[in-house]
């Protein structure tokens, strides 16, 4: 490992801070979850700890607030990140992040504690699971109208569908899915248990683990404007903290994207008392990153060698790639997928192939 570790240095060595992302933690994939790839099983998951803890030096948060410019963090340093709140976090994760001592921050959506209601992806996924794309693509059309393209896979309903729509017209499909799934929403939330309960993250709170803010009900934050930050993100940092009792200081985009962090956002997060703000383009972090930019890397590998590859090697990769065509205009290299405009998405938004496939939606 020292020599791969030196190798990796050559392609970055400024690289300091590393933030790894997880999500459900489960050893069966549900019709909730199935295609969206954010399910790793307790024995995978474990593993990643055994490397991180071996490799690595974990961090909690406050000690990269307290860094100014990443030279008084610990060689390796690594941040341990969990998104969306699944119940299999208290289950396995946060057990095993304290047998092995690794502070993580759990980043959640206030709206979906306690189970009363499904995320918007969840209810996506169970409605092309159970019932089929065509019941998502009538949804679509309910929205969009008849003459709508056809969505075929999970992944188009998420990259090209999603970041079209506006917060309203999201709402119109998600109350068509249910409608046309002949759905009963609160009693299907119920029944799977999908997230965890207040008492849960009281739990979790009081065990010092962090909890961070992900928006009320997991929007595409592009779409939001200055009139609804508040019920998005200023509503769901007040209900994390009223609950949890303790402050939330750090922030994580729903979906990851930069184009997520728009200006707006980030002045509203600044000024509401969050300290870090986390995407997930799995890019390198330089020394010295802003922390208002963090990157994370979403893991899914089951083995040292492409734990490494997926937090060393890609990483530094991307950091390379997007540096060379900076000056080009362009923010990744990709092949653009021949969907992504058909529902009018914002120029310059793409389904990026080569390094950037290799990483599962967040």
């Amino acid at each position: 490992m020292p020599g791969c570790f030196g190798i990796a240095r050559a392609l970055g060595p400024s690289y300091s801070l590393r933030c790894v992302a997880f999500h459900d933690i489960s050893a069966v994939e549900s019709p909730f979850t199935k295609g969206m790839g954010v399910s790793m099983t307790p024995g995978n998951f474990e593993a990643a700890l055994k490397f991180l803890t071996r490799s690595y030096t974990p961090v909690c948060l406050q000690d990269v607030l307290a860094d100014s410019d990443g030279r008084d963090l610990p060689p390796r340093a690594v941040l341990v990140t969990f998104d969306d709140g699944y119940a299999s976090v208290m289950e396995w994760a946060a057990p095993l992040c304290a047998k092995f001592r690794v502070a993580a921050i759990f980043f959640l959506n206030a709206a979906f504690l306690d189970n009363h209601r499904l995320g918007p992806d969840n209810l996506v996924c169970y409605v092309a699971n159970v019932l089929g794309m065509e019941t998502i693509n009538a949804a679509v059309r309910v929205v969009k109208g008849a003459d709508s393209p056809k969505l075929k896979s999970l992944r188009e309903v998420f990259s090209v569908f999603f970041p079209a729509i506006s917060l309203a017209e999201r709402k119109v499909f998600l109350d068509a899915l249910v409608h046309l799934g002949g759905i009963n929403e609160r009693q299907l939330a119920e029944e799977a248990g999908l997230y965890l309960t207040r008492k849960q993250l009281c739990e979790l709170a009081s065990s010092d683990f962090e909890i961070g803010n992900h928006t009320y009900t997991h929007v595409r934050c592009r779409s939001l404007t200055p009139e609804n930050f508040g019920d998005e993100v200023v509503r769901n940092k007040a209900e994390l903290e009223a609950v949890s009792g303790r402050k939330v200081r750090s922030f994580s985009v729903p979906y990851a994207s930069s184009a997520d962090l728009t200006s707006d956002l980030l002045r509203l997060l600044e000024l509401s008392g969050h300290q870090a703000v986390f995407r997930s383009e799995s890019v390198a972090n330089p020394r010295g990153v802003n922390r208002f930019h963090l990157d994370r890397v979403s893991i899914r590998a089951n083995r040292d060698a492409t734990f490494f590859f997926e937090i060393e090697v890609l990483p530094r990769l991307r950091a390379i790639r997007n540096q060379l065509f900076h000056g080009l205009g362009l923010a990744r290299i990709g092949r653009k997928h021949p969907s992504c405009d058909r529902f009018g998405a914002p120029r310059g938004e793409n389904c990026v192939a080569n390094l950037d496939r290799i990483e599962p939606r967040v």
